[in-house]
């Protein structure tokens, strides 16, 4: 696989067939195609699921094992949210712990795709795309965000409170103000999608300069895929808490 075929048009992996006559917005649809990215996230979703309800059985009072490692992190949680969130902590604080569970596995199961031999001539079987190298996904993300931040401040201020929030601190910011709330899912979209395609490209490109890339590019996936990928989530979703906290923000 060269660059030219990795970075285009994402290919449909399969098709779901609608009943005859439908449509969408006045358009007839004859099947959903479901591509590399909508298939790469179910994925991650059907893993994080099956991961939460084999860890959530038999949980003792005294934690063993694996409970103790899923204690600590719940913990973690909780005080991350209650330190950002107050006695919001129980609404948000779900919603911080899932995108950034999601996004990790998301950035790190690329890291799982079996290596070409160049001097064997071998290929893989499969290669596993990191979704975020999908502008579509990140936008998704992004726009859930910003819209959970823009629900925050309502639900906390009310339509009138928040309305006057966005004159603050002169009325003549109103406009400043508002495009914040397009500047901001912009700001999220693009760097998460910019960071991971351009540690795709870079794997892309070691994969093909070295003469047997099987042990070097595992060193650099190290990098790209486990280490990059954590702090990519980490970034995206301590900015979402961040947005969500100055939105919630009491100012009696």
């Amino acid at each position: 696989m060269n660059i030219k075929e990795a970075l285009e048009e994402f290919q449909t992996v399969f098709s779901i067939p609608l009943p005859p006559g439908f449509r969408l917005f006045g358009r007839g649809i004859a099947s959903i195609d479901i591509n590399e990215t909508v298939l790469v996230s179910w994925v991650v979703m059907a893993l994080l699921i099956a991961a939460s309800l084999l860890l959530a059985r038999r949980l003792k009072e005294v934690p063993r094992g694996a409970q103790i490692f899923l204690e600590a992190g719940i913990e973690f949680l909780n005080n991350f949210s209650r330190d950002h969130f107050g006695h919001r902590a129980k609404v948000y604080g779900p919603y911080i712990g899932t995108v950034f569970l999601f996004l990790l596995a998301a950035n790190i199961i690329p890291a799982i795709s079996p290596m070409s031999v160049s001097l064997l001539g071998a290929h893989p079987p499969f290669v596993i795309k990191p979704p975020a190298r999908d502008i579509n996904f990140t936008a998704a993300l992004s726009l859930l965000s910003i819209l959970l931040v823009l629900f925050g401040g309502i639900r906390a201020r009310g339509i009138g409170g928040w309305a006057r929030g966005l004159l603050n601190p002169v009325p003549v910011m109103l406009p400043f103000n508002l495009l914040e709330y397009i500047i901001r899912p912009l700001s999220l979209c693009l760097r998460l999608f910019g960071n991971i395609l351009g540690g795709f490209v870079i794997m892309l490109l070691v994969e093909l300069a070295l003469p047997v890339p099987v042990v070097l590019p595992a060193f650099f996936s190290i990098y790209f895929d486990f280490f990059d990928g954590l702090i990519q989530a980490v970034i995206f979703t301590f900015l979402t808490t961040l947005f969500i906290a100055e939105a919630v923000e009491s100012r009696e």
